[in-house]
Protein backbone atom coordinates (compact mmCIF):
# COMPACT_ATOMS: atom_id res chain seq x y z
CA UNK A 1 0.00 0.00 0.00
CA UNK A 2 1.42 3.41 -0.66
CA UNK A 3 2.08 6.17 1.42
CA UNK A 4 -0.22 8.87 2.21
CA UNK A 5 0.84 12.25 0.75
CA UNK A 6 2.07 14.82 2.97
CA UNK A 7 -1.03 17.91 2.18
CA UNK A 8 -1.15 21.10 3.37
CA UNK A 9 -3.42 20.68 6.18
CA UNK A 10 -1.08 17.58 7.18
CA UNK A 11 1.78 19.95 8.29
CA UNK A 12 2.31 23.51 10.24
CA UNK A 13 3.42 26.22 8.40
CA UNK A 14 7.16 27.00 8.83
CA UNK A 15 7.74 30.93 9.56
CA UNK A 16 10.56 31.60 7.54
CA UNK A 17 11.92 33.58 5.57
CA UNK A 18 14.02 31.78 2.96
CA UNK A 19 15.12 35.15 0.91
CA UNK A 20 17.18 35.53 4.50
CA UNK A 21 19.15 32.55 3.90
CA UNK A 22 21.05 34.50 0.98
CA UNK A 23 24.33 35.06 2.13
CA UNK A 24 24.76 31.98 4.10
CA UNK A 25 27.51 28.87 3.23
CA UNK A 26 25.41 25.92 2.29
CA UNK A 27 26.19 24.34 5.30
CA UNK A 28 25.25 26.83 7.44
CA UNK A 29 21.76 27.04 5.64
CA UNK A 30 21.05 23.60 5.64
CA UNK A 31 21.54 23.36 9.41
CA UNK A 32 19.56 26.28 10.01
CA UNK A 33 16.68 25.24 7.66
CA UNK A 34 16.46 21.73 9.44
CA UNK A 35 16.47 23.71 12.75
CA UNK A 36 13.87 26.01 12.12
CA UNK A 37 11.68 22.78 10.28
CA UNK A 38 12.08 22.08 7.46
CA UNK A 39 11.81 19.07 6.25
CA UNK A 40 13.12 19.20 3.22
CA UNK A 41 16.41 20.89 1.86
CA UNK A 42 17.08 21.26 -1.91
CA UNK A 43 20.23 23.01 -3.36
CA UNK A 44 21.14 23.67 -6.21
CA UNK A 45 23.63 25.42 -8.79
CA UNK A 46 22.46 28.70 -10.74
CA UNK A 47 20.78 27.61 -13.94
CA UNK A 48 19.93 24.09 -12.60
CA UNK A 49 16.81 22.59 -14.29
CA UNK A 50 14.45 21.57 -11.82
CA UNK A 51 10.60 19.73 -11.25
CA UNK A 52 8.25 22.76 -10.50
CA UNK A 53 6.08 20.62 -7.91
CA UNK A 54 5.51 21.99 -4.91
CA UNK A 55 6.55 20.19 -1.83
CA UNK A 56 4.88 21.78 1.84
CA UNK A 57 7.87 22.08 3.96
CA UNK A 58 10.79 21.72 1.46
CA UNK A 59 13.27 24.79 1.52
CA UNK A 60 15.56 25.29 -1.52
CA UNK A 61 18.91 26.80 -2.10
CA UNK A 62 19.98 27.87 -5.73
CA UNK A 63 24.11 28.02 -4.53
CA UNK A 64 26.92 29.11 -6.21
CA UNK A 65 30.56 28.77 -4.59
CA UNK A 66 28.99 27.40 -1.77
CA UNK A 67 27.12 29.80 -0.67
CA UNK A 68 23.31 30.57 -1.13
CA UNK A 69 22.48 33.09 -3.34
CA UNK A 70 18.58 32.83 -3.51
CA UNK A 71 15.95 30.62 -1.56
CA UNK A 72 12.49 29.71 -1.66
CA UNK A 73 9.95 27.32 -0.57
CA UNK A 74 8.24 24.59 -2.00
Amino acid sequence: MAPEPNLPGDLPEIQDDPETYAGLTQEAAEERARARGWTTVRAVPPGAMITMDYLVGRINFEVKDGVVVRGWEG
